[in-house]
């Protein structure tokens, strides 16, 4: 089978429409129709109904997508094996939300480099979405989200469960008191927001939303104010004197996960990057 049938097959199934898969396939939309119909014949089973409101697949496709997944992750996996460099005997993609690279991340790969010097690492860094996109194409034998989304063939391992506290910058004598208890609303996701941790009736409206919890800390330590912010990464700080954590604040708990396809498992490099991930994770707790 065609590797580029298969892509091809899994992008129509990934977002429902011939047009959108040729889109983020940079090709015409007939070209997107002639390989179905070539996976057809060569299968001898129609794989989608088309409508009005982009495709569906039968039954028989419904049979083959996990054939199609498999196929293009091995695809993907005997191109990275083919490039490993001299002296390494095996390769580990990994990705992550850009707000677990430190401390998490970055310890796990100093984890790697002490425990399995001979694998070859390649870190990514990306948004939920991609990564998950990334997983589905073979791209990354691991990801660590926040709050994943279930995929078909993925399993899912809780890997910490971090706090969300309150702190703010300490007040410098030149700082007025609305500025130091100015609030900054980080996104961390609809799991913070279902907790009640923002909202008018405590801080009222905030001044400023981010998206992204280094930013947000990084203001607040140059321009004051306070937010919630991952216990393990403002610790340095308080030590330091330069935040401090707001008294009787609640505490939010912020699990990350790691999601890796089935088909991993046995897979001798992926089950120590796991373990890396978990003894990291372990020791960031004491």
């Amino acid at each position: 089978m065609d590797i580029d049938r298969a892509r091809t097959f899994l992008e129509i199934v990934h977002t429902g429409s011939f047009l959108k898969a040729a889109n983020r396939l940079h090709v015409t939309q007939t070209t997107v129709s002639a390989r179905i119909r070539t996976l057809e014949e060569e299968l001898g089973r129609r794989l989608f109904v088309r409508n009005r409101n982009g495709a569906t697949l039968t039954a028989a496709g419904r049979e083959f997508e996990r054939f199609a997944q498999s196929f293009v992750q091995i695809w993907e996996r005997a191109r990275q094996q083919l490039t490993i460099p001299p002296g390494r005997t095996g390769v580990v993609a990994l990705g992550g939300e850009l707000s677990l690279w430190n401390p998490l991340l970055l310890d796990w790969l100093i984890w790697m480099k002490r425990n399995r010097p001979e694998i070859a690492l390649h870190a990514h860094v990306g948004v939920p979405d991609q990564l998950l996109e990334q997983l589905r194409t073979g791209a990354l034998d691991l990801a660590v989200l926040y709050a994943p989304k279930l995929l078909p063939g993925f399993k899912v391992e809780l890997i910490e469960e971090e706090q969300l506290v309150l702190v703010r910058k300490v007040r410098q004598g030149s700082e007025s008191e609305t500025e130091h208890d100015d609030y900054v609303h980080v996104d961390w996701g609809p799991h913070f927001a279902a907790q009640r941790g923002f909202g008018p009736a405590a801080f009222g409206e905030p001044g400023l939303l981010v998206g992204l919890g280094p930013l947000g800390l990084s203001y607040i330590l140059r321009a004051g104010g306070m937010g919630y912010f991952r216990k393990g990464v403002v610790a340095p700080h308080v030590d330091a004197g330069e935040l401090e954590r707001v008294d009787g604040a609640p505490e939010f708990t912020y699990p990350a996960y790691a999601v890796y396809p089935e088909s991993a498992e046995e897979r001798g490099e992926v089950k120590d990057a796991l373990r890396g991930l978990k003894e990291v994770a372990l020791n960031q707790m004491r």
